[in-house]
């Protein structure tokens, strides 16, 4: 019994998926009516991890509405057991994978050019293309509403 109770324990935490560049791309610059909110984050980032809640109101909000929310993981590639246990520690549904693209002064341009790389960075998407971005946390649930409400 106790065998099989711990297979289940690590079954229920998975590592989150590792992404490529390419692979990112095919899946937040989708063309069709979804409102896709990427958010960069990291374990280790304090305004990230402080951000987090309001990005899971976002997702509860908005769940019957044409929005999904991704968090991009900024995590070492070697965390991503750790990812995903904080991931369910804290209850998040939004869907969540880690980018681990090479050198980060390529792939962080072709995301997004004004983005200096700092983290959390949040990018909007909708009909296959990026359609605003922002650098930096957001203070509360309402000023990441009202960054998206006119992109609805």
């Amino acid at each position: 019994m106790l065998f099989g109770f711990s297979f289940f324990i690590m079954k229920a935490q998975k590592p989150v998926a590792i992404y490529d560049l390419s692979q990112y791309k095919n899946r937040v610059e989708q063309k069709n009516d979804t409102l896709y909110i990427v958010n960069f984050w990291a374990t280790w980032c304090k305004p990230c991890v402080e951000e987090l809640p309001y990005f899971q109101g976002l997702a509860t909000t908005y769940k019957n509405q044409a929005v999904k929310i991704i968090l991009v993981s900024q995590d070492a590639k070697a965390r991503t057991l750790q990812v995903a246990q904080f991931i369910q520690k804290n209850n998040y549904t939004s869907e969540v994978f880690l980018l681990s693209a090479g050198n980060p002064n390529v792939w962080i341009d072709a995301i997004e050019p004004k983005w200096s790389g700092t983290i959390p960075a949040t990018i909007l998407y909708k009909n296959g293309i990026k359609i605003d971005f922002h650098e930096g946390d957001f203070p509360n649930q309402k000023a990441i509403e009202d960054f998206i409400h006119s992109k609805l």
